[in-house]
């Protein structure tokens, strides 16, 4: 093991938050060093993956955010690579597209006025006999929509996302996510379009529709934390690519934290006043040194996986869409992207196709232990069930896995999430926790960024004079309306609890 030079501040992850954090305390004159444990990528599930030419962006991210402080912050790195594209998603259901969001006409030429009539009537008993007191997902979306909604639009999806059934999916996710401009809106919203019911609200208000475009990095969003980390090596910051959080620890006589790190076959310690982490909740709460008491209950946390199988196809282009939700139990895909429709440089030859088909899963369960050919030979053959390409034109083929991409909040997870940060707080105020994953809160790229930024101004401050926790709270947010036109304290995106969690 060898000592590092010491630093102002130890970053733990290259993600949007870790690469947030550490341009800013450079631009600030800190002395930073970030340890990433990807050995190529920058960007955690933001980066983008580079095969042949081909450009994948993991998951899919369009530039949009309510805050003016993060989008100019994106235009500060990336002034010269972003592209204005078109907005357009679709649901696909029993081998027909719907619009999102959903087009009168289409919607009633799509079910027919047979299942249209029948989607309202079921609409109208929901609301004359609703359950009360609904507990589940289920009931809460049943209560709202009707049940034909529920099972056309929600079931199957939600589902294949969240590894649950809805009917042990905790209302309290519905009731904080489904409001506004929603799918179920938008359904019913285009259903009574169909019939000639649609209305404005008693305020005489619309409710404002989503972007029609958005702004994206000309070759992925990986372009943005490229250049982020770049500009933190220009100003003279280290960014240790393939090495991992080894142990925490921090000296009670001066304060200062010692964070040990392996990089290969070495072992490398870094000395650091400040300590940022965006790893996992649950991999940090194994590695601080000693233990604190109730950090254990931590290591509970869970996560929910996500793999993308790209296919390169013979074809000029399959589909406009930039993704395609699938609800459909016929296969086991959850959505597809259309790469070239995020950004005509993401594919390299005019004469080939690449779309990339995404799974969502659990670590070590069957799909994220197949080998890639077998992943591929699936998504091929799903391509095909939903008739979206011919097997015999799919020409290639690469496997992406991103393992804790969706942080999970079951029964324990709120718990377990409060006494780590209050133990934390209490007893570490220079150990600052940000992003998705470092904070075990479903997080939007622009929320992961705001939670750095507050962060850096507590340095700053050397106090905390901010709560990062309460950046994405209120639970309303939607890609609508204008770039930064209200403050980016906003927007919890809720994940599913199983019943019984938590309040």
């Amino acid at each position: 093991m060898r000592d590092d030079q010491a630093v102002d501040v130890a970053i733990i992850g290259a993600g949007p938050a870790g690469l947030t954090a550490a341009y800013q305390l450079t631009k600030l004159g800190y002395s930073v060093t970030v340890i990433e444990k990807d050995p190529v990528y920058v960007g955690g599930i933001s980066r983008t993956v580079e095969h042949d030419g081909f450009r994948f962006d993991i998951g899919g991210h369009r530039f949009f955010s309510k805050s003016k402080e993060v989008v100019d912050l994106w235009n500060e790195i990336l002034p010269d690579d972003f592209i204005e594209r078109p907005r357009m998603s679709r649901i696909y259901y029993e081998g027909k597209f719907y619009s999102y969001p959903l087009r009168g006409f289409e919607a009633l030429m799509n079910l027919g006025i047979w299942r249209s009539a029948m989607c309202m009537l079921s609409y109208a008993k929901a609301k004359a006999f609703p359950t009360k007191d609904p507990r589940s997902f289920e009931q809460w979306v049943v209560n709202q929509f009707g049940h034909k909604l529920y099972s056309i639009f929600f079931k199957t999806y939600t589902e294949k996302v969240w590894g649950m059934p809805c009917d042990e999916m905790s209302a309290d996710w519905a009731a904080q996510r489904i409001k506004g401009l929603s799918l179920g809106g938008a359904v019913i919203d285009g259903l009574k379009r169909s019939l000639g019911l649609n209305k404005r609200r008693n305020d005489g208000m619309a409710v404002k529709t989503l972007l029609e475009t958005f702004r994206y990095p000309r070759q992925g969003p990986g372009m943005m934390w490229d250049a982020a980390r770049d500009k933190v090596l220009a100003g003279g910051n280290r960014v240790l690519m393939g090495t991992a959080l080894h142990q925490i620890s921090q000296d009670q006589a001066t304060g200062r934290w010692r964070v040990a790190a392996r990089r290969g076959d070495e072992m490398l310690t870094i000395n650091a006043g400040h300590v940022i982490s965006s790893a996992p909740m649950r991999e940090l709460a194994g590695r601080i040194h000693p233990l604190p008491a109730t950090l254990p209950n931590a290591l509970d946390l869970n996560y929910r996986d996500f793999l993308t199988v790209a296919l390169m196809i013979r074809s000029d282009d399959l589909f406009p869409d930039n993704w395609i939700y699938i609800h459909d139990p016929r296969v086991k895909v959850g959505r597809v992207q259309n790469f070239r429709s995020w950004s005509p440089e993401m594919v390299p030859d005019e004469a080939l196709a690449c779309v990339g088909l995404e799974y969502f899963c659990f670590e070590g369960d069957g799909l994220w232990s197949a080998s890639d050919d077998d992943l591929v030979a699936l998504a091929t053959k799903e391509l095909a069930t939903l008739g979206l390409a011919d097997p015999a034109t799919v020409v290639g083929g690469r496997v992406v896995r991103q393992e804790k991409a969706y942080p999970v909040y079951d029964d324990g997870y709120r718990t377990n999430v409060e006494e780590m940060r209050g133990e934390l707080e209490a007893r570490y105020p220079t150990l600052h926790l940000v992003g998705r994953n470092g904070m075990h809160r479903y997080n939007n790229q622009d929320h992961a960024m705001m939670t750095a930024m507050l962060t850096v101004r507590n340095i700053q401050a050397g106090e905390r004079i901010y709560d990062i926790w309460a950046v994405n709270e209120d639970a309303e947010y939607h890609e609508s309306g204008n770039e930064g036109e209200r403050a980016a304290l906003a927007s919890e995106r809720l994940v599913p609890a199983r019943l019984g969690a938590a309040a």
